[in-house]
């Protein structure tokens, strides 16, 4: 996933939150679509198996290939979400230090003190 997401936003963080939001919908959907996608290789995984035909069990070698790389595929997006969500953490708490509003329209009292 590209690293600025948010960057050219501006400073508002309903934008924020509604991109953040569009995106964790999106990514969580292609993590379901996969995750039943593999309940079906498993599933065809264990018929080709318990059904002990040669030509069954040598196809499982595919199937089992397709099952990791989506495994693999899984972990990736749970990666950029993390990312992505830490990002905007971040972006949040920058703006709330400067006495914006936050997302729940409470203004922050923090102030920057000098080091």
């Amino acid at each position: 996933m590209e690293g600025n997401m948010f960057s050219g936003l501006g400073n508002d963080p309903h934008i924020d939150n509604k991109v953040l939001q569009t995106f964790l919908q999106k990514s969580f959907g292609q993590v379901q679509s996969i995750l039943d996608q593999n309940r079906l290789l498993i599933n065809q995984i264990n018929q080709n198996h318990e059904s002990r035909l040669p030509d069954n069990i040598s196809r499982n070698v595919g199937l089992i290939r397709e099952l990791n790389n989506n495994i693999k595929r899984i972990v990736e997006l749970y990666a950029d979400l993390s990312k992505s969500v830490t990002k905007s953490i971040e972006a949040s708490s920058e703006g709330d230090s400067s006495g914006a509003l936050r997302s729940d329209a409470k203004a922050s009292l923090k102030r920057n003190r000098p080091i």
